[in-house]
């Protein structure tokens, strides 16, 4: 199957199953891996693409279709947001991207809405640009032309301001960078900043945090140096600055009170003794293999359990708890760009009361003198230090206490640590660090 088919494939599956694009494609890509590792790489983009930039898309393609986007069999959308895709945004010849994208579409098995999908991408080669609103609605224009819904733009407008929101918008749309986690358990970042170049990757360390590295684009990162050896992690830079802003003394023991897909438990673990936890027993078999593969199984033990119910006392005490919440993943829109399509706006009160009752219960298993590290991959102050604020009225016992890093310079708003999407190549993130008094 070719490149343009699978992406196919791939988009027509998400949108049947709801399913979330990165595991469907690593799934197709694993089932029918292509011989040369650039069509790889073009499934990847179309299907990546695609989905960032699905808005605009279908408002294109929506001036020539004589029918309903949404009733259109999964597969002939697919194709027609592939091809638009491929005219509007990539450098292959327009001829080239309608002529492959309908024989894609007939090796899907679809041959009988070839002449359909050839005749709209056809009108959309003919146009010197994607079109879009008129500039004077400032909020369906940007809507538009980076694919965010217009709920989202209208609330990061008013929360950041039009400047930063559009910086936002355009960062949600950029390929991220591949980084992962020195795994100090067995190497220094700079001793395996230097190996990694040493085996020919132009490898280059991050420029906040102290154990992340940035990594040239790469096929398979397991084929990377160092991954079998378990030398190091994939994690954002903005997901290492939360463990390294928690700082939690290297004699704690720690629960990862929501630990899927565990990344920061493990990173937890590179120092300490890590009790990881989760709803979703099919969940721990994954923080159960990377810790073996990095050489910590003895340090984190994982147990299916729900974070908003109180813990067994068989697990013992915990000096500190990692909360990294359920959220809205709204600072993650340029690894997930399909979330912006399905969360809502209520979404966000309904994921609120869910993450209050997690935190009350979790304060409870601290005790005096502990430490509770609240996190959520989101940028939205209702999940964020709204919600901390809010506890920290209720409970007197509790105050936040950053922490004090000498030669870090963190990205913090007031006590808190705080990343957004935009130029500085971060996910948005937030974090607070909270002790228990008594």
């Amino acid at each position: 199957m070719n490149a343009r088919a699978l992406a196919i494939q791939v988009l027509s599956r998400v949108r049947a199953t709801d399913a979330y694009l990165n595991v469907v494609l690593d799934t197709l890509l694993s089932e029918s891996p292509p011989k040369d590792p650039r069509d790889a790489a073009l499934v990847t983009e179309l299907a990546y693409g695609s989905t960032r930039r699905q808005l605009a898309l279908d408002y294109a393609i929506t001036r020539f279709a004589d029918r309903k986007l949404d009733a259109l069999e999964d597969k002939v959308l697919a194709a027609l947001r592939v091809g638009a895709y491929q005219i509007f945004h990539t450098r292959i010849p327009a001829r080239a991207a309608v002529a492959e994208t309908v024989q894609a579409l007939k090796e899907v098995g679809l041959a009988r809405a070839a002449g359909f999908t050839n005749a709209i991408l056809r009108k959309l080669a003919e146009l010197p640009g994607p079109p879009l609103p008129s500039e004077s609605n400032a909020v369906e224009h940007l809507s538009i032309r980076e694919s965010h819904p217009k709920w989202l733009v209208e609330r990061w407008i008013r929360q950041f301001g039009r400047e930063r929101a559009e910086s936002m918008l355009v960062a949600n749309n950029q390929s991220p960078a591949v980084v992962v986690r020195a795994n100090t358990a067995k190497v220094t970042r700079d001793a395996l900043l230097a190996q990694l170049q040493e085996a020919g990757v132009e490898a280059k360390a991050t420029t906040v945090s102290p154990v992340g590295i940035t990594l040239p684009p790469v096929g398979r990162v397991e084929d990377v140096y160092g991954y079998a050896e378990g030398l190091w992690q994939v994690q954002d830079e903005a997901a290492q600055l939360v463990g390294v802003y928690g700082a939690i003394p290297e004699s704690a023991r720690v629960l990862d009170a929501c630990a899927a897909p565990g990344g920061k438990a493990c990173h937890l673990a590179q120092s300490h003794e890590v009790v990881a936890v989760d709803l979703h027993a099919n969940k721990l078999r994954k923080i159960d293999a990377e810790a073996k593969r990095l050489g910590l199984s003895e340090r984190l033990k994982a147990h299916a359990h729900d974070a908003a119910e109180p813990f067994p006392e068989a697990w013992g005490e915990f000096h500190a708890i990692l909360v990294d919440a359920p959220c809205s993943g709204l600072g993650t829109l340029r690894r997930h760009p399909e979330l912006r399509y399905r969360r809502k706006e209520e979404d966000l009160s309904r994921l609120a009361t869910l993450q209050r009752r997690i935190l009350e219960n979790c304060q409870e298993a601290v005790p005096a003198g502990g430490l509770l590290v609240y996190a959520v991959c989101t940028v939205e102050a209702q999940e964020a230090q709204d919600q901390v604020e809010m506890f920290l009225r209720s409970h007197p016992e509790w105050t936040a206490e950053p922490p004090v890093l000498p030669g870090l310079k963190l990205p913090m708003a007031q006590a808190y640590l705080r990343t957004l999407p935009g130029p500085e190549g971060f996910d948005g993130f937030f974090a607070a660090r909270l002790r228990k008094l008594y």
